[in-house]
């Protein structure tokens, strides 16, 4: 599953033995007080209700752990919920608030390598989590329900998770909510259930999934249901947009696109389809939420369907969703990469060519602004973006076609699944092209001056 993090702290009390607390985060400075030390989760199974009305929040989270160093605590990363419960391998548990995080104290020390279960009751009245940076991200309440998505944490809003993609793990999400509501979510849907006002809808991701691709959308929607390459699609479109309009439309041409990428990415990595667009106006982002990302409204506004967004969100189904990042530093790894697969979709599609875009970008980039490590300020900016994509392009100049796509689809299906820095993909491309490739990312991806 994810990668193991390291341990840290003091021996906790009483623990004894060799027994230690676990890291309260994974060293990552783009994201300080993220992610947990000393395990590594397998598998979560969610069960949460949530009621509009009050704004409430009631969930069971079961998570399936292994230790990877001996704890005597260990801590979950939850975000202003309150916890009822806490048991370790069927035990009661202690437990305490220290802000956003759950510090776990099971009755007996967990040796490394043992796999235990916990289990977490709580509730309340979910918050979204602020970054002057960022922006707000996690649970936030709507009209008629909520929408639940956040790069580059969210999850902890509504359960309790180890918030880092470092600590990728499988998922069954099950949610409860009013009759006449939808509530969507990642994976393969498995089905609804009515009883006494309220349905269940149920959801399994049983491909690695990082915490912030998780997402909840809870309203009314216009979800339609089919099969895809023998696979599950699902689509949801907020009943206040048009049912003819440009999301709808966008939306319908999932497959296709997905599709396109495969024939240039590799076999899609997942086992379900999908995409749902909102029309909250606080949701000012497109996120590739696994295997069913979400839409903003802006990005419909005009008369014609905006392909070129689920182009590159469905892109970030093979990169960051299947391969994921070790460190947040690394982001044009997803960023360039899906940016740079809307070139190749727009110009499919009877837009510009990958020639046009490449020149008009590079004109326009300020390159005293690096993509590899841009801050935390600058996760989300052109350079990783745009600049990222130049970066990719130039290799395929360097290396010629054959060679490129054969870096791209060999990267994929080495890493599928796990996690990944820049120096191994770029360890990676010189070991394909049989040649140094150091010299040229570095040059378009943190080089001060035009290369």
């Amino acid at each position: 599953m994810g990668v193991a993090v390291g341990v840290g702290g003091c021996t906790d009390e009483g623990g004894g033995g060799g027994f230690r607390a676990g890291a309260v985060d994974v060293g990552d400075p783009y994201v300080p007080g993220a992610g947990n030390g000393g395990y590594d989760v397998d598998h979560y199974a969610l069960k949460v209700r949530y009621d509009p009305t009050g704004k409430r929040l009631t969930g069971q989270a079961t998570v399936t752990v292994t230790a990877t160093a001996a704890l005597s605590r260990f801590d979950l990363d939850l975000a202003g919920l309150t916890v009822d419960r806490v048991l370790v391998d069927a035990a009661v548990a202690k437990h305490r608030r220290a802000g956003n995080e759950l510090v776990i104290t099971p009755a007996h020390g967990l040796p490394a390598g043992k796999r235990f279960v916990v289990e977490v009751s709580y509730g309340g009245v979910p918050q979204p989590l602020h970054s002057d940076e960022l922006g707000d991200g996690g649970f936030q309440t709507t009209t008629d329900g909520a929408i639940a998505l956040g790069q580059p944490e969210s999850a902890s809003t509504w359960f309790p998770v180890n918030d880092h993609p470092s600590d990728k793990a499988t998922y069954d999400i099950e949610v409860t909510v009013p009759d006449g509501l939808a509530a969507l979510s990642n994976g393969v849907p498995k089905g609804q259930s009515t009883k006494d006002g309220w349905t269940t809808w149920r959801w399994s991701e049983g491909t690695p999934m990082a915490s912030y691709l998780t997402t909840l959308v809870i309203g009314d929607y216009r979800v339609s249901t089919g099969t895809h390459a023998g696979k599950p699609l699902v689509t949801a479109v907020a009943a206040e947009l048009p049912a003819d309009g440009p999301a709808a439309a966008a939306l319908a041409r999932t497959g296709e696109i997905a599709d396109f990428l495969a024939d240039r990415f590799g076999p899609y990595p997942f086992d379900a389809y999908g995409g749902i667009a909102v029309a909250d106006e606080r949701i000012r982002y497109a996120l590739e939420t696994q295997t069913r990302p979400v839409y903003g409204p802006a990005f419909f506004r005009g008369d014609r369907p905006n392909t070129v967004v689920v182009a590159h969100e469905l892109a970030h189904q093979w990169f960051g969703d299947s391969v994921s990042l070790a460190r947040w530093s690394d982001i044009w790894l997803n960023e360039g990469f899906a940016t740079y697969a809307e070139w190749l979709w727009t110009e499919h599609d009877g837009g510009r060519s990958v020639a046009q875009a490449f020149a008009e970008r590079y004109a326009a980039t300020d390159w005293t602004k690096p993509s590899v490590n841009p801050g935390r300020g600058a996760m989300f900016g052109p350079a990783v973006y745009q600049r990222g994509a130049l970066a990719v392009h130039a290799l395929r100049r360097a290396v010629g076609d054959e060679t490129f796509f054969r870096i791209l689809r060999g990267w994929l299906a080495e890493r599928r699944d796990g996690t990944a820095t820049t120096a191994d993909f770029v360890a990676y491309a010189e070991r394909i092209a049989g040649r140094p490739l150091g010299p040229l990312f570095d040059a378009w991806l943190s080089g001060a001056t035009p290369p």
